[in-house]
């Protein structure tokens, strides 16, 4: 075991990402649920605003487990249109499973934020935090969708990642920030001494915890 937890994993991600301390320009978006407590840490040690960027794949009907686009926040939307025209996928079809992702995408945008805009994305340094990349699908689509958004800069910061993920994913970010790439990889449960389910509610509290305004000194 490397980390003891997320929160864990996050501290020492962080170390890897101090060189964004103190950047009024950066922002931390962490992919729900398991991204979000590595998110609070690496927010809370950068002095950055946190916020979840939430992610839907696009299953061919039928086939869940195969991509064919993806929904993101922001209005984003992802065909993977070879995909599509090779197993003849029709934009009916296309559009009940839009519709329905879009639904759960948006529940998902109210149960997490509220009524709090997302935070501004144009122009700013971005740093995108999940807990592990296994084949970096969902990672990939999210950078392609926050590029549309026109960050300043993308940076995809993870605690444990396979090598080969890693290397993958440089051409949809401008730096690709591993802790920790063990050869073999196994598994991302395998390198956390406790990777139980984050849940909603703790995904609701680390975001409110991270929103609350840090107090003042005594004087």
């Amino acid at each position: 075991m490397i980390f003891r937890d997320r929160r864990d994993a996050g501290r020492k991600l962080a170390l890897k990402l101090m060189i964004y301390a103190h950047q009024p320009q950066v922002v931390v978006l962490a992919l729900p649920r398991g991204g979000v407590p590595v998110g609070f840490e690496v927010a809370q040690a950068l002095h950055a605003p946190l916020e979840v960027f939430v992610v839907r794949k696009l299953g061919v009907p039928g086939h869940d487990e195969l991509a064919m686009g993806a929904l993101a926040t922001g209005g984003v939307l992802l065909l993977d249109r070879d995909t599509i025209q090779k197993l003849r996928i029709s934009e009916f079809e296309i559009s009940k499973v839009i519709a329905r992702e879009q639904q759960e995408l948006e529940r998902r945008n109210r149960l997490y934020r509220g009524n709090r805009p997302l935070l501004v994305i144009r122009d700013q340094i971005v740093i995108l935090v999940d807990d592990g990349l296994a084949t970096g699908a969902t990672m990939h689509s999210a950078c392609v969708a926050l590029r549309r958004l026109l960050p300043a800069r993308l940076v995809v910061g993870v605690p444990i990642a396979a090598p080969q993920t890693c290397t993958e994913l440089q051409p949809v970010a401008d730096e690709i920030v591993c802790a920790v790439t063990p050869e073999p990889f196994y598994a991302i449960s395998a390198w956390y001494e406790d990777f139980s389910q984050t849940t909603d509610a703790g995904v609701r509290e680390l975001l409110a915890q991270a929103a609350a305004p840090t107090p003042l000194p005594s004087p």
